[in-house]
């Protein structure tokens, strides 16, 4: 598998995220090992982050109704790497007034408790699993609850055109583990702002969805859908990948300048 993806390194890559990519292989021991994904294979230069597929259905900003929950999660408590500030919230969150934490996932079991839990909250909780993002955040944005993203560094689809600032809170790791901290600067936003981030998420739902109405997805492509901002994107990063391959060639002999990207 390793070699296959050293053989298609050079292509543009359509990744969820990049957590995971630049750790080294398990089975090698040596630190240099050629196993090991390189940090040019994948990059923002040259590759695209494509959103997860939604789980839960879609609603309309006419059909959004009161919501009385001030904070929701599902999903699992023990995560590894980056996602064990999970543990940490779910200890500091689980017994304050107007949050829902629960275990489980949006599966056949779990989903209609996932849409109750999601429409009927102003806010859900983002923090990072085995990877750091996942189809809860684009559940989220489907269902109009504000998304609470705790991370440091993540990266989302399609920066640059959208503008994930508009409709989410972007919360500190370091912030969301002191005590009482999240809950209250959640509980200080206004009526209004959670209306406007609510109004400005309805206009890139359709952002995120693949799906283009068609009996087996052979038809046209949806104009503001997933497959058309990827096709953007991708436009996007032609002239900077060329400009890559460009100045890595043109350095001279015997002169070694870090690669910005594995572009060819």
């Amino acid at each position: 598998m390793w070699h296959v993806r050293a053989e298609i390194a050079p292509a543009i890559l359509l990744v969820v995220d990049f957590g995971g990519w630049y750790k080294r292989d398990a089975k090698a021991s040596d630190a240099n090992s050629l196993h090991m994904v390189q940090h040019t294979q994948v990059s923002l230069l040259k590759d695209i982050i494509v959103p997860y597929t939604h789980l839960l259905p879609r609603i309309s900003l006419w059909e959004d109704q009161h919501r009385d929950t001030l904070l929701y999660f599902k999903g699992a408590k023990h995560r590894h790497r980056g996602g064990q500030v999970r543990e940490k919230l779910w200890d500091l969150l689980v017994n304050e007034a107007g949050v829902t934490m629960e275990e489980g996932f949006p599966n056949a079991s779990g989903r209609e408790e996932s849409i109750k839990g999601m429409r009927s909250s102003d806010f859900c909780l983002h923090p990072a699993g085995d990877t750091p993002t996942s189809c809860r955040l684009f559940d989220a944005i489907l269902s109009l609850c504000i998304p609470v993203i705790v991370s440091d560094n993540i990266e989302l689809p399609f920066e640059g055109i959208i503008d994930y600032s508009e409709f989410s809170v972007f919360v500190s790791v370091n912030n969301s583990l002191q005590q009482n901290w999240l809950v209250n600067h959640l509980r200080s936003t206004s009526k209004e702002q959670k209306s406007r981030f609510r109004t400005n998420m309805a206009r890139v739902q359709s952002v995120f969805e693949y799906d283009n109405g068609v009996p087996g997805g052979i038809g046209p492509v949806v104009p503001n859908g997933a497959v058309n901002y990827i096709w953007r994107k991708v436009l996007q990063k032609v002239p900077m990948i060329r400009e890559a391959i460009v100045r890595d060639r043109r350095k001279p002999e015997g002169v070694s300048i870090p690669l910005r990207c594995h572009c060819t």
